[in-house]
């Protein structure tokens, strides 16, 4: 289709609009809206036509229901009529015999027919006898002189509704008296009050000739006025003594109501709802019988039908969103294909340029990663010879002094000699060979220590043989001080490490709990191990009660070059390297600082273990 050219900034306008996210959301909200209030519309008709056609079956079910109910003694007074002992009392009305044997047949006939009460008054409504010995309405003498052949009234007593069957006797085409049969009609309305109880979705109500509700499936609708009764006209009914209690409020009900369609009416009560009322009309009788349905289900479901007619609505909108929001991003595939191609080819020369220079740069990284690497060992080993170096003096006094003790043996040995005292310098060896053997230890532990160690290998090392030999390096300082050790370690645990390193660490630690403890009264280091990972790891405590740190050295302990010690005393280097050992073997090496003193402290992997630890005090 071909569009005028004077059209073509219009629909482009057009195009632009429709395809813009906003304009799909605005149509999917009117789209939501719209079914929103259609399927409301729609399933609130349905629904109240059904209510309508359901409840019209029931009015009628109930409007046969009362006239069954109604018309089935209405040939019992007409019968009574012929019967002769009614005929001998209408001849002697004040015979007190005929009254009494008319008073037995009307009770027999009572009990049989299942009335509440038989009587036979005369055209004054003055009972001559009865079946009961009940006193008669008070509307009966207006209902004879109106000539009625039925009428309503209420029991008194129970306030339930009665209906009176009134049939005439005459005697020379004159009024001789009345046949009245009285029955009740509280079981058909308990019947609709237990109905009322168990549906609280239908009411039932049943009026009189005056617009009063003399039966009902509500209890408290009883007595009340179907539509509205003026202070005079509510004066009346009550003068009129046909109700045994105070009229009931006006329901303000229209006096014709649909039959078939309804009319939807809200009753003048508190918490009352919109409801649907109908009514039939019982001419016969004159009665209405009005039926007033629950909307409140009806519009529950239009509720759930218009939030269902929303999200087909919005269902509607989204796909048109989509197809729209596909059709756009095939349209960006498209153009970022083109794209891609153009930037692929820039990129490949861009490509060529930067790994040159990046096979440069890595170069250099590659041979400043040696040079570091270079450092830190020889760094590492420097660590060891200062740590080695401020031992030289007290390791030198641990070898000269078993030199001095061997010379002055020797030579009292050859005295002991020339004296022929074999045993003396026999014993006199003895203690020869095992200072010599101490002098053996110490250098082979120096040896150990001050050999660099190949940092890529670990493997299984005694945890316990590792803690004796760092003592054993620190033995002339800790002597010197008086130092009490506590070792508490199993001897079977074995740990993930390299020996040497882990040697290294613990010097470190040991040498740093020494110096803090110098002016200290009490000296006393603990080493100590506590399972972790349920025996999979193990964390070595190393605990002094010297002076401690101050909080803000503590965030300090472990920055290079960082010392606490006095100048010349330390290089700051000794937390660090042994920090960056313990990283190595898989743990953190932390500081925490006690009540008294400090606790360095590092976790391990577990090669073995063994379940009851050894305490050991040096």
């Amino acid at each position: 289709m071909v569009v005028p050219e004077s059209l073509r900034p219009r629909a482009l306008r057009l195009l632009r609009l429709l395809g813009r996210p906003g304009f799909h959301l605005f149509l999917t909200g009117l789209l939501m809206v719209l079914g929103f209030v259609l399927a409301h519309r729609l399933s609130e008709r349905s629904g109240r036509e059904q209510l309508s056609a359901l409840s019209t079956e029931r009015l009628e079910l109930y409007a046969s229901n009362l006239a069954a109910e109604l018309g089935r003694h209405a040939s019992l007074p007409s019968l009574l009529a012929i019967a002769p002992t009614l005929q001998a009392l209408m001849q002697a009305p004040d015979d007190p015999e005929r009254r009494r044997a008319a008073s037995h047949m009307l009770a027999r006939v009572n009990v049989r027919a299942g009335t509440h009460q038989i009587f036979f008054a005369t055209p004054q409504g003055q009972v001559l006898s009865a079946s009961e010995p009940l006193a008669p309405p008070a509307r009966l003498p207006e209902a004879l002189a109106q000539g009625r052949s039925h009428f309503f009234a209420a029991d008194p007593n129970t306030g339930s509704t009665d209906f009176y069957l009134l049939h005439p006797m005459r005697q020379a085409s004159q009024a001789a008296g009345v046949i009245v049969v009285r029955f009740n009609l509280a079981p058909l309305e308990a019947t609709w009050l237990d109905l009322g109880l168990r549906s609280q979705g239908e009411r039932i109500l049943v009026a009189d000739d005056q617009d009063v509700v003399i039966m009902s499936s509500v209890q408290a609708l009883k007595y009340a006025v179907l539509d509205h009764a003026d202070p005079s006209r509510r004066q009346a009914l009550q003068a009129s003594a046909r109700y045994p209690q105070a009229i009931g409020p006006d329901l303000d009900l229209p006096a014709s109501l649909e039959v078939h369609q309804g009319l939807q009416v809200k009753l003048p009560l508190p918490g009352a709802k919109t409801m649907l009322a109908q009514q039939r009309q019982i001419v016969p009788l004159g009665l209405r019988l009005v039926a007033l349905s629950d909307l409140t289900e009806v519009r529950q479901r239009a509720q759930l039908a218009a939030w269902g007619g929303a999200a087909f609505g919005a269902s509607v909108g989204l796909l048109v969103l989509h197809l729209s929001s596909r059709r756009r991003a095939l349209r960006q595939l498209t153009q970022a294909q083109a794209d891609l191609r153009q930037a692929h080819a820039q990129l490949e020369q861009l490509v060529d340029s930067r790994t040159a220079e990046l096979r440069q740069t890595n170069d250099a990284l590659k041979t400043q990663i040696a040079q570091r690497l270079q450092t830190e060992g020889e760094l590492l080993q420097a660590s060891k010879l200062a740590v080695l170096g401020q031992m030289s003096a007290g390791l030198s006094h641990e070898v000269n002094q078993p030199l001095t003790a061997l010379r002055a043996l020797a030579r009292n040995s050859m005295r002991l000699l020339e004296a022929g005292r074999q045993d003396a310098v026999a014993a006199n060896l003895q203690i020869m060979d095992d200072m010599v053997e101490r002098m053996s230890q110490i250098t082979r532990q120096l040896k150990s220590f001050a050999r660099k160690a190949d940092e890529q290998v670990t493997s299984a090392v005694s945890l316990l043989d590792c803690v004796r030999n760092a003592l054993l390096l620190l033995e002339h300082r800790s002597r010197a001080l008086g130092l009490a050790t506590e070792i508490d370690l199993p001897p079977g645990l074995r740990v993930r490490a390299e020996a040497n390193r882990l040697e290294q660490v613990l010097v470190n630690l040991f040498g740093n709990a020494i110096d803090a403890m110098q002016h200290e009264a009490e000296r006393r280091l603990r080493v100590r191990a506590v399972a972790q990972d349920a025996g999979q790891r193990v964390l070595v405590q190393v605990q002094d009660c010297g002076p401690g740190v101050g909080e803000a050295d503590l965030a300090r302990l472990f920055e290079p070059f960082f010392t606490t010690k006095p100048a010349g005393e330390g290089l700051g280097l000794g937390l660090v390297i042994s920090a960056k050992i313990v990283h190595e073997f898989g743990g953190t090496l932390r500081a925490e600082k006690l009540a008294q003193g400090m606790s360095f402290e590092f976790d391990l992997a577990v090669e073995s273990w063994t379940a009851v630890p050894e305490t050991h005090d040096v």
